[in-house]
């Protein structure tokens, strides 16, 4: 008999397709199971003017998910799991965190490192990542940048800036590896590439049936 699961997410085509992958790797192991999807914008995704540079692990990205999942009207939720807040929201527990898919940070642009123009405009809303470019070249100017994957791509594309800096993973999952682009050194974010599945604390059905996703 199928199975279907509402499912917590934020509004954008890179959420669609976590959803997607999370359900395609557990369909592996339960194969009637389904997923009805509930998207939602966040605070994160309407708040484009706040910079991300210094923002704490809050729940800037999940906050209108989490809500939505608190009142039952979801059963579970997928984040991007280095966008969760810590701690979670009293009530939720992460059931499951996949292995996921590439975990590294890359330049995106028609330049090399070498050949970017002098103060070169970068965007990037990540302090750890403006510190990787300034490292392999002090010249260069780092700016902020927010939306999501495509529009930062459009704002590119647009010569807003020079080259933008975006996690591999976003790529992958978008089917946007054609793009031109150099893997760059150095530390990425906890986290990053992976999908957290959340649950209430309670829910032991839930719990019992992602357990296979869990990589812990």
């Amino acid at each position: 008999m199928r199975f279907s699961i509402k499912v917590g997410a934020r509004d954008s085509a890179l959420s669609q397709c976590q959803i997607t992958e999370v359900l395609s790797e557990l369909k592996t192991f339960h194969p009637l199971v389904e997923f009805d999807p509930l998207f939602v914008k966040t605070t994160g995704d309407l708040d484009l003017k706040t910079s991300l540079r210094n923002l704490d692990k809050t729940d800037f990205f999940t906050k209108e998910v989490d809500v939505m999942q608190l009142s039952g009207k979801c059963r579970i939720a997928i984040h991007s799991a280095k966008d969760l807040p810590d701690p979670l929201p009293q009530g939720l527990a992460m059931i499951a965190l996949t292995r996921g898919v590439d975990p590294s940070d890359v330049l995106v642009s028609s330049y090399s490192i070498s050949s970017l123009p002098f103060n070169a405009k970068i965007g990037t809303s990540s302090l750890r990542r403006m510190e990787t470019i300034l490292s392999l070249r002090s010249d260069l100017l780092c700016v902020d940048i927010r939306g999501t994957i495509p529009d930062r791509l459009a704002q590119l594309d647009a010569g807003h800036y020079d080259a933008v800096v975006m996690a591999e993973a976003a790529l992958i999952r978008l089917g946007l590896t054609h793009r031109s682009r150099i893997a760059l050194p150095g530390p990425v974010a906890p986290l990053q590439g992976q999908l957290a599945i959340l649950a209430q604390e309670n829910d032991q059905e839930m719990q019992k049936l992602f357990a296979c996703l869990d990589c812990r």
